[in-house]
């Protein structure tokens, strides 16, 4: 019988792997907020977290309680802006990359 995985440990698998993909993971995360989805920002950043540096580092990181990271990035989670930037703006210095708004041609 072949055993199947889910497609959160397909993505966990491959990001630990593919410095590429993982990057535009999180690209998508941070895109799909600005663009105002903001629950499916969560779950696509909730599961870069997971997959690269985890919750604990990022708690000592940001100084901010590993469970109220966990729960800001959950479902039912209503993160501060503060907080939301902080963990982005971490998230980028460790992927060793920076992204910039630009404003679209009409």
């Amino acid at each position: 019988m072949t055993t199947t995985k889910s497609f959160k440990e397909l993505v966990q698998t491959r990001v630990g792997h593919d410095h590429e993909f993982a990057t535009a993971l999180l690209r998508e995360g941070v895109d799909t907020m600005l663009s105002g989805d903001l629950d499916t920002a969560k779950a696509i950043l909730r599961d870069y977290i997971k997959a690269t540096i985890g919750f604990e580092k990022l708690s000592e990181a940001t100084a901010t309680p590993s469970k109220s990271l966990i729960r800001m990035f959950g479902p039912q989670g209503n993160p501060q802006a503060r907080n939301l930037f902080g963990v982005i703006s971490y998230l980028q210095r460790e992927a060793g990359i920076q992204f910039l708004v630009t404003q679209q041609p009409r």
